[in-house]
């Protein structure tokens, strides 16, 4: 046994104590959806060690008050913030619509949302004064933050939003291939095909799982936005930016969830080929 004077050797204070670049990217989402986030970062930055949260016991927070999913996020980003996370992807429209300052406010690291990065690839995707159809929970959309971000950024874009309900619940029973899918997207997104829609943000990481889907109602004309991959890009250029990027050739995952880790799991890799192997659970 060691005695209390003896220093540690150098390989160990480096567990203890990781360089910055080594520390793990914290992902959180309300549920499954994230895991398009988690998935697009995997496999840009294959270095990087993920430490992914998905609040199982409380999904969707589309449905809940501001209140809620303020107190939801800043409990879990704390919780993420005690793993020596280096950057925190909020993968979550309705948490980044709602919560985004106040996570930041209590953060020692920097902090991402989704709708930033979604806004600016519909501005891309959309020519001036185009249409822009956002899709999102209902909570995201009585926010008006995608609405308010497509203004700030003096596009004349017009803006039509459109609450999907529905969308979470099916992602999260894993039925994004059975017909009923299909029929609620055209309920939802049917009378907006002769609206001449430019671009469709899915203002939700659960949206991507139903993208063929939404496609295929929506039509050729309409450039389909994946608020996942454009966040993935997102974080990717903070790190390189703050010189974090890990250039270790393989990271490692770690997935927590706050209720049902075997369904979690299962879904996982049905839905995304994600292999999480154990999940652990983190309750509040």
């Amino acid at each position: 046994m060691r005695r209390k004077t003896e220093p540690l050797k150098k390989a160990e204070v480096r567990n203890v104590c990781p360089r910055p670049a080594q520390r793990p990217i914290g992902i959180f989402d309300s549920g499954l959806g994230g895991l398009t986030v988690f998935k697009e970062l995997r496999r840009l930055l294959p270095g990087e060690n993920l430490i992914y949260f998905g609040d199982t016991a409380r999904v969707p927070y589309g449905t809940k008050s501001p209140e809620a999913v303020v107190a939801f996020s800043r409990e879990i980003a704390h919780f993420l913030f005690e793993k020596k996370i280096k950057l925190l992807v909020v993968a979550c429209n309705t948490a980044s619509s709602l919560a985004l300052a106040a996570v930041r406010r209590d953060s020692p690291v920097p902090v991402m949302g989704v709708i930033a990065p979604g806004v600016e690839a519909a501005l891309k995707a959309a020519p001036r004064g185009g249409r822009i159809l956002v899709t999102g929970t209902a909570a995201t959309v009585k926010s008006r933050a995608y609405s308010k971000a497509l203004a700030a950024a003096h596009s004349g874009a017009r803006v039509i939003e459109k609450a999907c309900p529905l969308f979470v619940p099916l992602v999260e029973e894993g039925w994004c291939a059975k017909p009923l899918a299909a029929a609620v997207a055209r309920e939802y997104l049917a009378p907006f095909r002769k609206r001449k829609i430019d671009a469709l943000i899915l203002g939700c990481t659960h949206y991507p799982l139903l993208k063929k889907v939404i496609a295929g109602v929506m039509g050729p004309r309409t450039r389909i936005v994946d608020s996942a991959r454009v966040a993935a890009l997102g974080a990717k250029a903070e790190l390189a930016a703050r010189g974090l990027l890990n250039p270790a050739r393989r990271g490692r995952s770690e997935f927590i969830v706050s209720d049902a880790p075997e369904k979690f799991s299962s879904l996982a890799g049905r839905l995304l080929g994600i292999k999480t192997g154990k999940v652990a659970v983190k309750r509040f």
